[in-house]
């Protein structure tokens, strides 16, 4: 299904002449289709989605080292990216219900110190794959384990 929206996207980026959108998504694709054949076997949605996901993190990445190296351009670009990939990604929670699905992991895994961090990202990060960055996770993880 997603792999179908965006190729239908890609149909619809060459017949309105979007450069960027066209880029992108192509960029998503062959990422895609690489996997697939890494894999030797089509790609599920949750697959296609850490791919998206994966994608979307290079651009922040890319973003905070253009801002550090004061290339306002790049940043505008990359942020612009970043939004395409953004719309094709499971919507992402807010900072407190990730802190809620934490405090249930911890006493769910009954974690007392950050050496338990491991037995609590590995409840929390299955449930949440896709509608959260997992550095924000285990920031977070880290500072209720203290």
């Amino acid at each position: 299904m997603l792999k179908e929206n965006i190729t239908q996207d890609i149909k619809k980026a060459m017949q309105e002449k979007n450069a960027l959108l066209l880029s992108v998504l192509r960029g998503v694709i062959a990422v895609v289709k690489n996997r697939e054949i890494e894999k030797k076997k089509e790609l599920d949605e949750d697959e296609i989605i850490q791919v998206i996901s994966s994608e979307a993190k290079k651009r922040k990445d890319s973003i905070e080292q253009f801002e550090k190296g004061g290339r306002q351009d790049l940043v505008e670009k990359e942020k612009q990216e970043l939004e395409i990939l953004q719309k094709y990604l499971p919507e992402q929670m807010s900072e407190d219900d990730i802190k809620k699905e934490v405090e249930l992991a911890i006493k769910e895994s009954g974690a007392v110190n950050p050496s338990d961090t491991g037995k609590v990202m590995s409840i929390l990060m299955p449930k949440l794959k896709g509608k959260v960055d997992g550095g924000l996770v285990s920031k977070i993880v880290g500072e209720l384990l203290k």
